[in-house]
């Protein structure tokens, strides 16, 4: 259905290849005036260039759609301030923000750099906030707009990537914090959590029971951006392949309460009241083992 973002200027960071480059082309198919943000980096932030942004532009331009390029850091504020400006100063408005830009450097929390650990926090956490906030004072103003956050499964913890879960679930508490604090101006803000195969799942260490591919995931994003998702806001969606899914808000489960103050006894006699939640990861690491010692090799 064409014309599902017509009139809309979007911004689309890390859109130079894989997903960004998937939802830069179906944002501009429906309709959309696109940013395509993407300083053209290797896997680890290395050998920067705007070429891959140009090239997108010009798939875009071949199609009768309108887009620009946009070469800028976005762990950096200034970075951030220009890729928005972008589509303000072309079309006067911008209508949505699409964070897909991340590097990967994978390593074992004990043997983790301050490096690896800054670059990846930098990039994807820092990253989402440089766009969004120089976007959200803009939307603030128009009433409307929308924010979207590339989060991941990984959020609730990867054996080999501390430093990207961190960031991953940051970007969670910042998508529900804008869409708490910019509710009442009328700007709405979600997260997505792909499944698809790109340069960076290439490198997961362990394998994915299920995959599907980057276009899989640019309707999702087309639909949040429209009019049509003008009321979902604060929600992170699964989407792989032909799944999509709606993960849960957080709240209390369990409470157990005292008179005065606890004690450590108290709380070692008691605790089974609270008790634990299984934790997923740790579930199917424990299956895998058991899977190897068995012979057996089911999809982690």
């Amino acid at each position: 259905m064409a014309g599902f973002l017509d009139g809309k200027a979007v911004v689309i960071t890390g859109s130079g290849a894989g997903i960004g480059r998937a939802c830069a082309l179906a944002c501009a198919a429906e309709g959309a005036k696109v940013v395509v943000a993407d300083i053209g980096v290797g896997l680890a932030g290395e050998d920067p260039t705007s070429t891959v942004a140009e090239a997108v532009v010009k798939e875009i331009e071949a199609a009768a759609g309108e887009a620009v390029a946009v070469a800028e850091d976005v762990s950096r504020m200034e970075g951030g301030e220009r890729i928005v400006n972008a589509a303000v100063e072309r079309w006067g408005r911008i209508d949505g923000v699409v964070a897909v830009a991340g590097i990967l450097r994978e390593r074992m929390l004990f043997n983790m750099s301050e490096d690896e650990w800054d670059a990846v926090i930098a990039t994807h956490l820092k990253g989402h906030f440089t766009v969004f906030r120089h976007a959200a004072a803009v939307m603030r103003k128009q009433e409307s707009g929308s924010l979207i956050g590339f989060t991941s499964g990984a959020y609730v913890g990867s054996v080999a990537q501390a430093n990207y879960s961190a960031a991953k679930g940051g970007i969670v508490s910042l998508v529900r914090s804008a869409a708490v604090g910019l509710h009442r101006y009328g700007v709405r803000a979600n997260a997505i959590a792909p499944i698809a195969r790109t340069r960076m799942s290439a490198n997961v260490p362990s394998g994915l029971s299920e995959n599907g591919d980057p276009e899989d995931v640019a309707p999702m994003v087309v639909y949040l951006l429209s009019d049509e998702a003008k009321d979902v806001t604060g929600q992170v969606y699964t989407v792989v392949g032909s799944r999509i899914a709606v993960w849960n808000q957080p709240v209390e489960v369990r409470e157990m309460k005292t008179e005065g103050r606890w004690t450590p006894q108290d709380i070692a006699e008691r605790f089974g009241e609270i008790g634990v939640e299984r934790m997923g990861g740790i579930d199917r690491l424990e299956a895998m083992r058991k899977a190897d010692a068995s012979g057996d090799k089911p999809g982690a």
